[in-house]
Order: C-alpha cells, then sequence, then structure tokens
C-alpha cells in the first residue's frame, strides 16, 4: 500500500489521523553518496524509493563544493582506509565509464605530491609502497627528485615528489544531477525542499516530520545527510557520545594570465596528518580555472561558506555542544589551538595563504590571485576520547542505517562505496526485496 494510517500519540480526536505516503527506504541527503545509493537501490530491486533532500537540487553543498579531482589513492593507508581506499581505486574508471556513456567532461591532469626535506620524501617512499596495496599499477605512480620535478614543471621547486598520472577533474554537482537523473528513471522519487525536522517511531517504520509540515513513513531510513549526518543519528538516539566540528576550506582563483603557471595539480605532504587541516594545493578546475588552498576554518554550521558565526541560534548551539561535548577535550590540546590560530590568519590574509604554497611554487604572489575561489566545508567527527575519528563510521539501527564522517576522497569513491553499502544492507537483512533488472550504468557484481 503506497499510504499508512499514522494515529495520533495522544490519540485526541479523529481530526488527528494522517495518511502518510510510504516508502520501503528513505535516504536523507541528496549529496553524492545519497543519491549513489539510491542509483544502486532503484536499479537493483523493485522497491519504492524516497531521496529526502532540503535544497531545491541534488549535490548543492558538499558534492558540488570541492576541488572537482578524481584521486587515485596512493595516499591512503591500505590497513587504516582500506575500504575507503579501494572505493576509490575502484570509483575511478566507475566514473570515466559514466562521463564517457553521459558525455561528460574527463580531464585527465595528474598529480604532484611534492616533499620539501628528507623527512617528508620518507613519507613519499611509504606512499609508493601503499599505491600498488591500493589496486593501482605500479606504472600509474613514479617518484622524481627535485631536478626531474621541475623539468617537468618549471615552476615547481621541492625536494622530491610522487607524480600520479591517473588523477582527473570533474564537476561533480553536475556527477550528482546526471545521477539523479538515472535514479528518477528506475523510480526514485526525490523529496526537494524537505528539510528534516522530527523522527517518529525510529524503531519501526520511522515517520520523518519536515519544517514543510509534510511527513512520509518508511521501512528503512539511510542517512546520508554530510555534515549533518551526526545530527540526523542523533533523532535516532545513536551516536550520542560523539561530537563534530566544521572547517571551511577556502580558496582563491588565480588570474587569467597564471591559470596555466603549472598545468598538473599540486598537493604537498600533509604535517599533521592526525588533524583536519589539509596543506596547500594548486588545483586544475574542471572549468581550465587554476586555484590554490585551502585552509581549515573552524565555523559553526556546515554551510556557513563566507563569515564566521552565522545565525545566532545555530551559533550559540554549536558554542553549548563544543563547551559540553567530547570536543572540549580537543580544544585543551596546545598543538591543536596553535594549528587552529594559524587557520584563521590564512583566511584574514591573502598573503598569508600564497605564502603556504610559495614553499613549493616560489614565484607566485599574492596579486596573482583577485578572487575568492568556491569554499567547501568538511565535517570530521570527535570521539568521546577528544580525537578526530580517523575513518567512516557506519551506525544500525533497528529500521535504520547510519553513514557518518564520510569525508575526502568521499566524492571519488562514491559509486563504489554506496554499493558497498548496498551489500551491507542486503547481507543484514534490510533489503528483503524482488530484485529487478535494469540497464545499469556499472556492474553491481563487479565491485
Amino acid at each position: 500500500m503506497p499510504y499508512v494510517l499514522l494515529t495520533n500519540p495522544l490519540n485526541e480526536t479523529s481530526s488527528d489521523l494522517i495518511m502518510l505516503e510510504k516508502f520501503d527506504v528513505a535516504i536523507i541527503g541528496g549529496g553524492l553518496l545519497g543519491t549513489s545509493i539510491s542509483y544502486w537501490l532503484s536499479s537493483l530491486y523493485d522497491i519504492k524509493i524516497a531521496v529526502v533532500e532540503k535544497e531545491q537540487d541534488v549535490g548543492m553543498h558538499t558534492s558540488s563544493r570541492n576541488t572537482g579531482v578524481v584521486h587515485s589513492p596512493f595516499y591512503l593507508n591500505p590497513e587504516k582506509k582500506a575500504k575507503l581506499a579501494k572505493a576509490a581505486f575502484l570509483s575511478h574508471a566507475m566514473w570515466k565509464t559514466f562521463a564517457e556513456k553521459r558525455g561528460l567532461p574527463w580531464n585527465v591532469v595528474g598529480t604532484i605530491e611534492v616533499a620539501l626535506d628528507e623527512t617528508q620524501h620518507k613519507i613519499l617512499e611509504k606512499y609508493m609502497a601503499w599505491g600498488p596495496k591500493n589496486g593501482m599499477s605500479e606504472n600509474d605512480i613514479t617518484l622524481l627528485d627535485g631536478t626531474e620535478v621541475t623539468k617537468k614543471e618549471p615552476n615547481i621547486q621541492c625536494h622530491s615528489a610522487i607524480h600520479c598520472k591517473t588523477d582527473a577533474v570533474v564537476d561533480y554537482g553536475i556527477y550528482t544531477r546526471k545521477l539523479k537523473e538515472e535514479s528518477q528513471r528506475n523510480g526514485t522519487k526525490f523529496l526537494l525542499g524537505h528539510k528534516l525536522e522530527s523522527v517518529e517511531n525510529p524503531d519501526d517504520c520511522p515517520v520523518l516530520g519536515f519544517a514543510n509540515k509534510e511527513k512520509i513513513s518508511s521501512k528503512l531510513v539511510i542517512n546520508c545527510a554530510g555534515g549533518y549526518s551526526l545530527d540526523v543519528a542523533k533523532k535516532f538516539s545513536l551516536a550520542m557520545q560523539y561530537s563534530s566540528l566544521h572547517f571551511r576550506g577556502e580558496y582563491w582563483i588565480a588570474r587569467e594570465q597564471y591559470t596555466n603557471l603549472v598545468k598538473t595539480n599540486v598537493y604537498s605532504v600533509p604535517n599533521y596528518p592526525d588533524f583536519p587541516f589539509l596543506d596547500p594545493h594548486w588545483i586544475i578546475r574542471s572549468d581550465g580555472k587554476s586555484e590554490v588552498g585551502p585552509n581549515a576554518v573552524p565555523v559553526a554550521s556546515p554551510e556557513i561558506y563566507s563569515g564566521y558565526v552565522g545565525d545566532i541560534e545555530t551559533f550559540i548551539s554549536k558554542l553549548a555542544d563544543v563547551v559540553t561535548g567530547s570536543t572540549r577535550k580537543l580544544l585543551l590540546n596546545p598543538e591543536f589551538m596553535n594549528l587552529i590560530a594559524k587557520e584563521w590568519l590564512s583566511s584574514l590574509s591573502k598573503v598569508v595563504m600564497i605564502e603556504r604554497v610559495q614553499k613549493f611554487m616560489p614565484k607566485i604572489k599574492p596579486d596573482f590571485f583577485s578572487e575568492r575561489g568556491t569554499a567547501g566545508i568538511r565535517t570530521p567527527i570527535i570521539t568521546p576520547e577528544g580525537q578526530f575519528l580517523p575513518d567512516v563510521l557506519e551506525l544500525e539501527g533497528k529500521a535504520s542505517y547510519h553513514i557518518l564522517n564520510y569525508n575526502s576522497p568521499g566524492a571519488t569513491g562514491a559509486p563504489a562505496y554506496s554499493a558497498y553499502v548496498v551489500k551491507a544492507l542486503r547481507e543484514k537483512g534490510f533489503l528483503q526485496y524482488a530484485a529487478r533488472k535494469t540497464d545499469s550504468i556499472w556492474n553491481f557484481d563487479l565491485l
């Protein structure tokens, strides 16, 4: 039946009886991960699916506010991040297939990851061993000395570097919207402009209530809400011991005459791998522009793309969470607070931001950049011990499944990772439905 009769818990009057549209699966979050999961489910099963998204289209936040790089997983620890690394490796070919079949831009630019001294060089040597363990061909990555790097890119100076030939750049926002169309053709219903406000009956056919006063019921809810995923999980009384922080990454766009200063993506070895502070990049965008960044500026919510506080209610709520939650322990870490101060400076001063990149591109100057790029926000989860959770966290409720801390290279790995989620749900008995056959873009059985 497409609708379910819900009685008011107070049993007041017959006017309190509400007819709710009922779904087999409701996915909260129309980002790249949620849309990918909806595509797989709609391709594989004869079920009624809803994707719940508070914006007027999918992919409006992190899925479109990123560098657009399709990463090769040479830099991911195959022991600590095996699942993400495998997803990134397999998804690289999947995205290329998607681009070819749907006529989407796919620009292979490669990546140079630079080391500035011998200590960082040792990390590159470790990466060279990780790449093949994560499925990469040894021909895809090459360890170069500083002279070889400068020969390849005259405006880069470094001790050494890894050159990865396979990295591409795309527009993940467009990819998300195209994948939405594929899922819609399979029957998925996208409920746009539906901001989640409440969850009733979280353990048995949860009822989701929205800001527009509508409600739906679903046998299973999948939480892919990105920066809000922890908040959603807590509505299901899960992950109560965790907290989170939001960090905005900012960029500066190179003036047109400096766009081709370097024709390859350039990353630097992270100085602080235990913290979510991305060391500076030079990025080639899918539209041909070049940018430098990011930093990691703490903000009060996942959508503060300019300014620092946002609305007062959100700021006060986040401040209370910081003071009382596990984040408080993190703020007592002097190394972390010292890094925070530096990140603030790079946000307030273009000069400070460019100085970070000058360490490996000494010829660039602040006046090469006149316009801020697209800022994005990542939301790492903080453990009860006051540390950053290093990997994705998947939590199972009685009628819900939650994906938290799904950060970079999340966009790269979305096609394969979403398939892993579907396989996990199937193994746990959540997907006991009739199978269906569709003309799928990707082969689920090969993942």
